[in-house]
């Protein structure tokens, strides 16, 4: 499972989706702290928020805004595991497996770069 180039094209087409993007205090987050701990913070997220096949508060367990990573998670569709299913074709119901969580990591960390530096 790798994050596509389709994938990202329908999320762009997305008003809901398109609309999203990282704030001066977001990119200055993710510039200090580095892609290696922002990935642990999207690992460590996805872990406890979305991989149960119930998740707490599932459609409603992933903020708008404060972190990087929940606004990735909204651009991308990975914020619950109704976006999951229609996005990604991850079905609901069902524990996320470790090759599902690091799927959901690579796509929320692919729109973070791009994000980081757009093109010019």
């Amino acid at each position: 499972m790798q994050p596509t180039d389709d994938l990202f094209a329908r999320l762009k087409r997305s008003t809901f989706r398109s609309r999203f993007h990282l704030g001066p205090k977001e990119r200055q987050y993710c510039l200090d702290k580095g892609p290696e701990t922002i990935d642990s913070h999207a690992a460590d997220f996805i872990a406890k928020r979305l991989a149960p096949a119930e998740p707490k508060n599932d459609g409603k367990q992933t903020p708008m805004r404060g972190h990087p990573v929940f606004i990735a998670q909204h651009a991308t569709a990975t914020c619950c595991r109704g976006c999951l299913a229609k996005w990604h074709a991850i079905p609901a119901g069902v524990a996320l497996n470790a090759q599902q969580q690091a799927y959901v990591v690579a796509v929320i960390h692919r729109w973070l770069v791009a994000e980081m530096n757009p093109p010019r």
